[in-house]
């Protein structure tokens, strides 16, 4: 069984459990972090409201039945197609689709890895 990883990520008061491969969930954090410093610079309408990477832990219990944990890829996916779908003209947007691309692509691979 593979080993996973919880990155918390708070969006204004609400908080977001996304799963991810224990040896990719530092990318994630990293990434959104980045992404959260960059945001501010674009001059596309529509930016994707980022939530912000707060912790992450190696076990992750929710009490909550109406808290419910992402699934790492997905997650990915959807912050590929926010960023993918702005019309930017003035930051070079390919720069932060390049890093979420990498990080989509290897857990592509290692979902496809596991899955076999």
């Amino acid at each position: 069984m593979p080993t996973m990883r919880y990155v918390i990520l708070q969006r204004q008061h609400e908080l977001e459990f996304v799963e991810m491969p224990s040896d990719y969930a530092y990318q994630l954090s990293a990434l959104n972090l980045r992404l959260n410093k960059e945001i501010d610079k674009l001059t596309a309408p529509g930016k994707p409201r980022l939530p912000i990477a707060i912790a992450e832990c190696d076990s992750l219990d929710l009490l909550q039945e109406s808290m419910s944990i992402l699934n790492g890829l997905e997650y990915i996916n959807e912050l590929e197609q926010s960023f993918a779908s702005l019309n930017e003209s003035e930051y070079p947007l390919i720069a932060l689709l390049t890093e979420i691309r990498a990080l989509q692509a290897q857990l592509e691979q290692w979902y496809e890895e596991e899955g076999q």
